[in-house]
């Protein structure tokens, strides 16, 4: 593992003003201040609780104004941060005295049906997108949540309701339109700028602002799949992560132990009791579901019955509707890689889950091998295939004092259920050097760093996990 010395980045702010800004964009891209109606909005994410203050977010109108935005960013000394979805828990999409981009307006999508292939916009959602392309019987493969923007998504790795029949988001890129550090608009794929193309599969925004991703489209249209939710006993906890592991790999599931939410359709006499979410889906034929997913029912069955069965066939799109919902609140989390969960590791999840008093807690597992472990592991910057299990342990408060407060227990369980010492980067708190280089590790680091000197080698795209130039 490279050693060299990492240098020290530009300054967190630049001189950027504001009168000069809107010159460069003209009319069709209206740039907010601070004073400015619409500018909270603007930086508003899902989560809620992150509080940056730009120095302006720019809503462009196009490639090319994102090109001339990028270059007054660069010449003014200032950082370009970019927000899509606006679901980074930490605030990935906004910078302290940044230059932000907000890409919400570049939500095309041109579809080639034919060719199995779609143009997506930088700031188009996945629920968007995938609503269009379903109406063809096709998908790409995302997350579990509709509202998750693609950009941030696909940049670090892309894990969701597809990932072990289809892959990760990053094995259906096949090509984007990338703004670089200079300004420039460059066309990548495996044949043109290849370095460039391996980097963004998985190394997050280090390199430019992507304003289209062209995507490969899977034959996808009914699916079963939903929420099988159960008592939260360690039994439950190990027995569904075993059957995830053990299904067929058209079997996905993302499980989530957590208390349960006052929801009408959950038995009132378990709200805030300790319950096990599986949100699965089968992608494969529709009258092989009920065998694949027998094995999740019969732990559900042994674990005192299914408190909730919502498993049924429809059409993928809808598995992404709902998700999580903004409000004033904070949250605390560490991701960890994993090979799997014992009886001991599932009886210790349970027992700090129920021993916490924050408003909220939970542990994500996100159980994967299939064809996410297919693809070799310098085939893009997403370094770690071989990891069965990505989690994620979070608490969450009404205030950041109070959220901080619960880091040390997030930070213990995370490294009592981790199996080595990566991380993904798509669920990561922080962007500092120790993060990075766990998302990235040897090899991938440094080749990471010189695709990062050749392309960006002020680090102007530095709001992220980030990786400096070598």
């Amino acid at each position: 593992m490279s050693q060299s010395p990492v240098p020290p980045t530009r300054p967190p702010t630049g001189d950027v003003t504001l009168d000069a800004l809107r010159d460069a964009l003209g009319d069709a891209s209206p740039v907010l201040e601070p004073v400015d109606d619409g500018y909270g909005a603007a930086l508003a994410i899902e989560q809620g609780g992150v509080e940056r203050r730009p120095a302006a977010v720019v809503r462009p109108a196009g490639t090319d104004a994102v090109a001339r935005a990028v270059r007054y960013a660069r010449d003014a000394g200032a950082e370009v941060s970019v927000r899509s979805g606006g679901h980074s828990v930490f605030g990935l999409g906004a910078g302290d005295g940044a230059l932000t981009l907000d890409l919400r307006g570049l939500d095309s999508i041109e579809l080639d049906v034919d060719g199995r292939t779609a143009w997506a916009g930088g700031g188009i959602t996945a629920g968007a997108y995938s609503r269009a392309v379903g109406e063809h019987g096709l998908a790409t493969p995302f997350g579990d949540t509709g509202s998750v923007g693609v950009g941030g998504i696909t940049l670090g790795g892309g894990i969701g309701l597809l990932s072990r029949s289809l892959g990760m988001t990053v094995d259906s890129l096949l090509g984007a339109e990338v703004v670089t550090a200079d300004g420039e608009v460059v066309r990548t794929d495996a044949d043109h700028e290849p370095d460039l193309f391996w980097a963004l599969r998985g190394g997050g925004g280090n390199f430019g602002v992507v304003t289209r991703f062209r995507f490969a489209l899977h034959e996808v249209s009914q699916v079963v799949g939903g929420v099988l939710l159960m008592p939260g006993t360690p039994e439950a906890v190990a027995g569904v992560v075993a059957a995830a592991d053990a299904a067929p790999p058209e079997l996905t599931m993302v499980v989530m132990v957590m208390p349960a939410p006052p929801m009408p359709m959950i038995p009132a006499e378990w709200h805030g009791r300790l319950v096990v979410m599986a949100n699965a889906c089968w992608s494969g034929p529709v009258e092989q579901a009920d065998a694949a997913l027998a094995p999740l029912r019969d732990v559900a069955g042994r674990a005192g019955g299914a408190l909730l069965d919502g498993l049924r066939t429809a059409p993928y799109p809808t598995l992404l509707e709902g998700g999580p919902q903004g409000g004033p609140v904070v949250a605390t989390g560490r991701p960890f890689l994993a090979d799997g969960l014992d009886g001991d590791a599932a009886a210790h999840l349970v027992e700090q889950l129920e021993g916490s008093d924050a408003l909220m807690r939970a542990v994500q597992l996100r159980v994967l091998g299939g064809a996410v472990a297919d693809v070799p592991t310098d085939a893009t910057a997403y370094a770690h295939r071989s990891a069965r299990v990505v989690g994620n342990v979070a608490a969450v408060a009404r205030d950041a004092a109070t959220a901080a407060g619960y880091t040390p227990w997030v930070d213990s369980l995370a490294d009592r259920l981790r199996g080595s010492a990566g991380t993904y980067a798509n669920f990561c708190l922080d962007g500092g050097i120790d993060v990075a280089r766990a998302a990235y590790p040897g090899a991938t680091w440094d080749r990471l760093r010189d695709v990062k000197r050749r392309y960006d080698p002020q680090n102007v795209f530095r709001g992220n996990v980030n990786v400096p130039p070598a």
